[in-house]
C-alpha cells in the first residue's frame, strides 16, 4: 500500500511541475499565449543600417548548465529544477550593469543580482500548449538580446518574446521557435525558426515584415543589408533570393 501512496504522490507531483514553479513562490503561467496568430505583413523592412551593431559586449563570466544551475566559476547564483527533456548544453548568460539574465532549460529567462543571488524576475517563455504533460522540449538556449530597456528571448517552446528587462513584463511575443542565435536591429529581427523558415520580425509589436523558406538550419549573419543563413542570402529588406 505505501508504494502505491508513493507512486501517487509522485505523480501529483510532476502534474503540479507545469504549474508551479519549484523555486519562487506563486503559480507559474507562460507569458504567451499560444492561441496567437502570426501576423503576416508581407511588407518591406525600411531604414535598415549596413551592419549589426555590437551588443552585449559586457564581460559576463557566468554559465548555467543542463540542470539549470547559474554560476560564477565555483560559486552558484541560481540552483533551478532540472528539466525532464532538455538539451544537454550549456547556456551563456549575459551581464547588464549589476545583474546577469540567463535563459533556462526549463523555459523561463530569469534575472539575477549575484552580489545577494536574488532572483528579480522569472519569465517563462513558452505557449501555453507546452505547459502540458511536462515532455516538451522548451529550452532558450539561443543567446539572448538586450537592446536598452527590453530584452530578446526566443526559445525551442515556441515563442520568441520582447520582455521589458526591469520588470519580466512581455511586451508581446511571436510564436516563433528557435534555437540559434538571432539578428537584433533597430527596428526588426532576423530569426531561424524551428520550421525552417527565416522570419523578419517588426520589434514594435512581432508582427512578420515577410518570412522565407531556408535549406539550412543554422543562425543568420547580416552584413551590409544582407541576411546569409548557410549557403543562401536574401535582400534583408525584402526577403528576396540573391
Amino acid at each position: 500500500m505505501r508504494k502505491y501512496i508513493l507512486i501517487f504522490c509522485g505523480l501529483l507531483m510532476l502534474a503540479a511541475c507545469d504549474k508551479h514553479d519549484p523555486i519562487l513562490p506563486g503559480t507559474r503561467t507562460a507569458i504567451f499565449d499560444s492561441g496567437t496568430q502570426q501576423n503576416i505583413l508581407n511588407i518591406n523592412v525600411e531604414n535598415l543600417p549596413d551592419n549589426q551593431p555590437d551588443r552585449n559586449t559586457q564581460n559576463c563570466d557566468y554559465t548555467t548548465d543542463s540542470n539549470d544551475i547559474v554560476r560564477n566559476g565555483n560559486r552558484k547564483i541560481f540552483v533551478g529544477f532540472p528539466a525532464s527533456n532538455s538539451m544537454d548544453i550549456e547556456i551563456k548568460p549575459i551581464c547588464d550593469g549589476a545583474h546577469v539574465y540567463s535563459g533556462l532549460h526549463s523555459g523561463s529567462v530569469i534575472k539575477i543580482a549575484p552580489k545577494n543571488r536574488q532572483v528579480m524576475w522569472l519569465a517563462d517563455v513558452y505557449s501555453v500548449s507546452n505547459m502540458t504533460g511536462g515532455a516538451a522540449t522548451v529550452d532558450i538556449v539561443a543567446p539572448l538580446v538586450i537592446d536598452g530597456t527590453y530584452i530578446y528571448a526566443g526559445g525551442m517552446g515556441d515563442a520568441f518574446c520582447k520582455i521589458n528587462k526591469q520588470t519580466g513584463a512581455k511586451k508581446w511575443c511571436s510564436p516563433i521557435g528557435t534555437r540559434h542565435e538571432f539578428v537584433v536591429l533597430k527596428n526588426v529581427a532576423y530569426i531561424t525558426g524551428l520550421d525552417k523558415v527565416l522570419y523578419a520580425v517588426r520589434l514594435t509589436d512581432g508582427a512578420i515584415y515577410w518570412r522565407r523558406d531556408i535549406k539550412y538550419d543554422v543562425a543568420p549573419k547580416y552584413e551590409n543589408k544582407i541576411i546569409r543563413v548557410g549557403k543562401q542570402n536574401f535582400d534583408a529588406a525584402t526577403g528576396q533570393d540573391i
